[in-house]
C-alpha cells in the first residue's frame, strides 16, 4: 500500500502501524456514534464523563479530534440551549399535532431532568473536591515529614563527610609529618647512646648465619623499631619512605612506622620476602591514597614519559644500599586459588633460569610499554605493588631490576 491511501478521516498517516492504529480508533468511534444521540445532552453529558474518566482511549490523532469534537458539542449545547428543542420542534410537526404536545412534555421533562441531573453533579462535584482537599492535604503532610527526614539524614550525611574529610586530612598530615621527622633520624645517633650493634644471628637449615651489619644510616631508625627492613625512595617524587616487614601482610595495612592506627598505612615487605638472603624478587606493598601519600602516585608510572624520567627507583636494605631500573608496568588483581594464571604476587623466587624467563615473559606481555630493560636469571628484582580502581580487586604493579 503506498503512502498516499494511509489516511483515515483526513489525516494521512507516516507508517502502516500508525495507519491501523487510526483505523481501530475510527472503528471504536464509529461505534460510538451507533449507541449515543449527540443532540441529547444527557447522552452526550455520560459520553463526555466516561471520556474523561478513561473508558475510552485512543491510539492516534484521530481520537484527539473526536475528543475535541465532544466537547465542542458540549460547549455548544450550554451556549444554545434551545437548538435542541428547535430541532425537535421542527421534527414534531411532520408528526402532527398529538405527537407536537407529546414531544413537548418529554422535552420539558427531559429538561427538568437535566436540571436535576446537573444539580446532583454539583453537589457529587463538591463533595468530590472535598475529598480531593483533604486527600491533598495528607499527601501535603506526609511530604513535609520526608522533607524533615530528608534534611535530618543530608545533616547526618554531611556531618559524617565532614568527620571523615576531617579524620583523613587528620592521618593524612600527621603521617608526613611523621616521616619528615623519620627522615631527618637517618644516619643521625640520637637513640644509640653510645652502645655497640649487637650481633645478628639467624638459623638457616639448622646451622647459625651471622646476619651482616645494620647501615649506619638506619641504625637510629631500627632501634626505634625493628620491623624496619629498608627505605624506600624516588627521587622527585613524595615516595621516600620507611619499608616495614612483619610476620603477616595485614598488620601494616592500618598502621605506621610508630605501630599507631592510621588509615594510610606503611610501605611494607611481603612477609613471604627475605633481604637476607636475598630472594629473587622483593615484593612491596603501599596502599592508594587519594592524597598522594604511600604510593598514591604510584599509578603516574601509566604514562611512558613519566616512566622514562622516573626510571631509577632506590631501595635500600638495612644492610645494603641499591639502585633498581623500572623494567616492566601493568595492571593486574587478586586471583582466586584456584585460577590458573601468572601471579605477579606469587612470585617471589625463581628456582631455574626456566621458570624465571617465564615469569619474565608473563610480565613481558603485560606491561603497558617496552622499557627496553631486560633481565637475566640470576639478577635481583624489585616489585612495587598498590591498589588499581579500574577492575575488581585491581593492582597496579611497577617492577625493576637492580642495577647497583
Amino acid at each position: 500500500m503506498t503512502s498516499e491511501n494511509l489516511s483515515v478521516g483526513g489525516v494521512r498517516f507516516r507508517t502502516r502501524a500508525d495507519y491501523e492504529a487510526a483505523l481501530r480508533d475510527q472503528k471504536k468511534i464509529d461505534e460510538i456514534r451507533a449507541q449515543v444521540d449527540f443532540n441529547d445532552k444527557k447522552q452526550l453529558e455520560g459520553l463526555f464523563n466516561e471520556m474523561q474518566a478513561g473508558v475510552y482511549r485512543f491510539e492516534t490523532i484521530i481520537g484527539t479530534h473526536f475528543d475535541d469534537e465532544v466537547y465542542e458539542k458540549m460547549e455548544q449545547m450550554k451556549r444554545n440551549p434551545s437548538t435542541r428543542k428547535k430541532e425537535k420542534k421542527h421534527s414534531l410537526k411532520k408528526s402532527g399535532n398529538k405527537d407536537q404536545q407529546k414531544g413537548k412534555r418529554a422535552a420539558a421533562s427531559a429538561g427538568r431532568q437535566a436540571v436535576r441531573t446537573d444539580i446532583k453533579n454539583t453537589r457529587n462535584n463538591a463533595k468530590y473536591q472535598a475529598v480531593i482537599e483533604k486527600e491533598a492535604l495528607k499527601e501535603l503532610q506526609k511530604a513535609e515529614k520526608l522533607r524533615k527526614r530528608i534534611m535530618v539524614l543530608a545533616s547526618i550525611v554531611a556531618a559524617a563527610s565532614l568527620g571523615y574529610f576531617f579524620v583523613y586530612y587528620y592521618f593524612s598530615t600527621r603521617t608526613n609529618m611523621d616521616y619528615e621527622q623519620l627522615a631527618s633520624l637517618k644516619g643521625s645517633n640520637v637513640l644509640n647512646s653510645g652502645t655497640q650493634q649487637e650481633q645478628n644471628t639467624f638459623s638457616l637449615h639448622k646451622s647459625a648465619v651471622r646476619l651482616p651489619d645494620i647501615l649506619p644510616e638506619y641504625e637510629t631508625l631500627y632501634n626505634k623499631n625493628k620491623k624496619l627492613i629498608g627505605w624506600l625512595k624516588i627521587d622527585d617524587t613524595n615516595i621516600d619512605y620507611p619499608v616495614m616487614q612483619t610476620s603477616d601482610n595485614t598488620y601494616y595495612l592500618d598502621h605506621n612506622y610508630n605501630q599507631e592506627y592510621d588509615k594510610n598505612g606503611s610501605i611494607f615487605l611481603d612477609y613471604n620476602c627475605s633481604v637476607y638472603p636475598r630472594s629473587t624478587n622483593m615484593i612491596v606493598y603501599g596502599h592508594h591514597m587519594k592524597s598522594g601519600n604511600m604510593f598514591g602516585n604510584l599509578q603516574k608510572y601509566a604514562k611512558e614519559s613519566y616512566g622514562k624520567k622516573h626510571s631509577v627507583i632506590t631501595f635500600d636494605t638495612i644492610y645494603e644500599k641499591a639502585q633498581y631500573q623500572v623494567m616492566y608496568v601493568f595492571r593486574s588483581q587478586v586471583y582466586n586459588e584456584d585460577d590458573i594464571v601468572f601471579k605477579y604476587y606469587q612470585f617471589i623466587e625463581a628456582n631455574s633460569e626456566t621458570e624465571f624467563n617465564s615469569y619474565m615473559q608473563e610480565m613481558s606481555e603485560l606491561s603497558l610499554y617496552d622499557t627496553g630493560v631486560t633481565a637475566e636469571f640470576g639478577d635481583s628484582l624489585l616489585t612495587l605493588s598498590t591498589c588499581d580502581s579500574s577492575q575488581t580487586d585491581g593492582r597496579f604493579v611497577v617492577v625493576a631490576k637492580r642495577i647497583s
